[in-house]
């Protein structure tokens, strides 16, 4: 056995040792975290499954960050002695970092679990989520930054000093870097829309479905499939319809019929208002209007004015028609018509035909 001693002695082998049982215990703990994530992902609880996703890695490497400090303990101290002096520092600069990176994989999932249906609880309003998380993301990577340079030695103050000075520089270099990054969080706050509305403005031509809101552009899939890049700049200077929060649609229609049915149209108007407070895709707890208001160069032209129950695109087409075909079916029924752009033309006498005239001289 004295060649097993020399050789545990000897500060390679030692080396070459904890290095590799640090790669094996690395190994063994990856398959444990494997296994652990799969059983939770049976459970419904989604929060296990998030932590042990936001761990796998960052525990991994941790491990062999650790391995790889105490590989170089058995180095010789006058050979080795700038890198016995950097080990610490590198191992404590690498866990914080492998912290930050666990608690950025966290925030990422748990935006993930409050954004979806079946998330434990209450789903978030997935704008809110993304704009919270980014928010966090952006704190624990800020933090993680300073307590390293911290580290490192140089002065966090002065660094924040410093930021303040340059702060003002960069704003005015970077104005309208800024102005979108503040449209961003007015949007965040006021919440006029969400990822996933239906928005269109009526002073640019900007409509579409919204598909994410960064804090810098929004970007707005048109309804031919094109992406529309917004900077959220512009969002304070124009004005935004949000269709995909309307309560009603509503249908809104003028009709004409002959001016030779005119006695039939007080009976059509009286059927129309009945069929109307009839209709099941109809809201009649609001305004239903059907009146007869204009004497047209053709015709006597009488409104429509109804809100449906419904607001979804297809359904509120399917409904408007129904109510269409009825009102043609009513007018039908009275023996009316629909008008249609005629002209007539009046002569107020015929002039004699000189044919006419030539015979009656013979």
């Amino acid at each position: 056995m004295n060649w097993l001693e020399e050789f545990l002695e000897n500060w390679m082998a030692q080396t070459f040792v904890i290095t590799t049982l640090t790669f094996f215990l690395a190994f063994i703990v990856r398959r444990i975290l494997r296994q652990l994530l799969k059983k939770a992902k049976i459970t419904r609880n989604r929060w296990d499954d998030g932590i042990i996703s936001a761990l796998l890695v960052p525990v991994n490497l941790g491990v062999i960050l650790i391995g790889l400090a105490f590989a170089t303990e058995p180095y010789p101290e006058k050979d080795g002695t700038y890198l016995l002096e950097i080990v610490p520092l590198v191992r404590e600069l690498g866990l914080i970092v492998l912290f930050a990176w666990f608690l950025v994989n966290f925030i990422r999932q748990a935006e993930a679990i409050l954004v979806a249906a079946d998330g434990g609880g209450q789903s978030v309003d997935e704008t809110t989520a993304a704009a919270v998380s980014k928010l966090l993301r952006v704190s624990v990577i800020v933090s993680c930054g300073l307590i390293v340079m911290q580290s490192l030695g140089y002065s966090v103050s002065g660094v924040l000093a410093f930021g303040g000075i340059g702060g003002i520089a960069v704003g005015f270099a970077a104005k309208d870097l800024l102005s979108n990054f503040f449209g961003a969080l007015m949007i965040h706050l006021d919440r006029p829309f969400k990822v996933g509305d239906w928005v269109r403005s009526p002073d640019k031509e900007i409509e579409g479905v919204v598909e994410n809101i960064g804090w810098r552009l929004t970007i707005i899939r048109t309804f031919d499939k094109r992406p529309l890049y917004v900077p959220n700049a512009v969002f304070a200077q124009i004005a935004v319809e949000n269709p995909s929060r309307m309560t009603n649609r509503r249908i809104y229609e003028t009709i004409g019929v002959r001016y030779e049915d005119g006695d039939r149209l007080p009976a059509i108007l009286t059927d129309i208002k009945t069929m109307l407070s009839e209709h099941d895709g109809i809201d009649h707890k609001l305004v239903q209007m059907v009146n007869f208001n204009k004497f047209a160069s053709s015709s006597l032209d009488f409104f429509i004015y109804v809100l449906t129950k419904t607001t979804d695109w297809v359904t509120y087409h399917q409904v408007k028609q129904d109510v269409l075909f009825k009102i043609m079916a009513i007018i039908e029924q009275h023996g009316a018509e629909i008008a249609f752009p005629t002209s007539t033309l009046h002569l107020a006498s015929m002039p004699e035909s000189p044919f006419e005239k030539t015979k009656v001289d013979l």
